[in-house]
């Protein structure tokens, strides 16, 4: 039996393979678009696992410390400690800059954590050049994106501080590079003024030195203990608002990314309908540029589900080309994006199935004007 489509593809398969191509660029986009809401996902929730904590006490009546601003006391450290189920407890603090070097301005979150303390906010597993921070004092560890090399030296107001350490996917939860500092030289950064600001302080008779407060208390809890119930506790003997890892990643999602999710996905959707219109007129033209070769065929005796099941598989051809270019022209273009382009299996499958089922339904509109067609066209004018 002949292959309709086969033989129909091939007489112009120059021009089917860039039609092809060029839908696939459009499907690349949201590919791409898939990958930046992907990207937001793992971005905002990467500090949050590096961390491990189980426990986030943070200022009462807020949704501190990513969705939003909150300050307690850094000696509430002490009291947390000492609840019922908690293993571990420390400070930590998150500051925003706007950086500029010789490599190119950039924006940057600067975490303050203790050192010394139980629990290790850098993930070892990302430093890739240099070491975690040793001194309570002037060393930073900084993202690779940022272009600092090892041995150079940072300035944050009246101090320098010498890059130890090089850490790589490191991004708070807008994306912004990392850098790492001790608790003790966030506060001095957070809390001290410059000599202008605090003689224009004294003139006003304000007195005011480092109060020691930070952003959130972070806990680990022991082998057991309902998370939970340990923030319940906590939050009524601290008076302040607790939440556990999995509250605090909801939180990310629901307040953090959720107004940006909803436009990507609306976006993404309208570029799906787009390219299902555009492969339905694509068949539909080279349906009407067909009109008589399809008259011919049903004028010797060709039925017109044969004729229409040459539509559908020409279609399903077309998405699938458009599918694969798709998917090569966003892996070749997802680096030069500044921000996380995260491709998943997955969502490829999802979209592949979605454009299969979109080529098949765009191709009715062909089948349509393949049954309309009069077999006496192949003899009229």
């Amino acid at each position: 039996m002949i292959n309709l489509a086969y033989k129909d593809i091939s007489h112009s398969l120059s021009k089917f393979l860039i039609t092809a191509v060029s839908v696939g660029v459009l499907l690349g986009i949201v590919v791409i678009m898939i990958g930046v809401y992907r990207g937001m996902v793992s971005d905002a929730k990467s500090l949050l696992n590096d961390i491990h904590a189980d426990i986030w006490v943070v200022q009462q009546d807020t949704f501190g410390p990513f969705a939003q601003s909150s300050r307690v006391h850094e000696d509430l450290q002490n009291q947390i400690s000492y609840q019922n189920g908690v293993k571990s407890a420390e400070a930590i603090t998150f500051q925003t800059f706007q950086m500029e070097n010789r490599y190119g301005d950039f924006k940057a979150m600067l975490v303050g954590y203790d050192p010394f303390g139980k629990i290790q906010v850098i993930n070892k597993s990302k430093l890739i050049e240099g070491r975690v921070i040793q001194k309570q004092h002037y060393e930073i560890v900084v993202s690779k994106k940022t272009n600092y090399k090892l041995g150079e030296y940072i300035r944050f107001g009246r101090d320098r501080f010498k890059v130890v350490g090089i850490t790589k996917n490191t991004v708070s939860n807008s994306g912004n590079y990392l850098m790492f500092v001790s608790l003790k030289d966030a506060e001095i950064l957070q809390f001290t003024y410059t000599n202008e600001r605090i003689r224009s302080d004294s003139n006003r008779n304000i007195r005011g030195g480092n109060p020691h407060l930070v952003n959130a208390i972070m806990a680990k809890i022991k082998k057991g203990y309902n998370p939970k119930e340990v923030a319940k506790n906590i939050e009524i003997a601290t008076h302040k608002k607790v939440f556990t890892a999995a509250g605090q990643n909801k939180l990310l999602l629901e307040k953090v990314i959720k107004m940006a999710a909803k436009q990507i996905g609306l976006f993404t959707l309208i570029l799906i309908v787009v390219a299902i219109v555009i492969i339905a007129l694509i068949i539909f033209t080279s349906v009407l540029e067909k009109i008589k070769e399809i008259s011919i065929l049903k004028l010797i005796g060709i039925s017109n589900l044969t004729i229409s099941m040459m539509v559908i598989e020409e279609t399903v051809v077309l998405g699938i080309l458009a599918f694969i270019s798709g998917n090569i022209f966003a892996i070749a273009i997802k680096g030069y994006f500044p921000k996380r382009i995260a491709l998943n299996m997955s969502d490829s499958f999802a979209l592949f199935f979605i454009i299969i089922v979109a080529s098949i339904f765009a191709s009715l509109f062909g089948i349509y004007k393949v049954i309309k067609t009069d077999p006496s066209q192949a003899i009229g004018e």
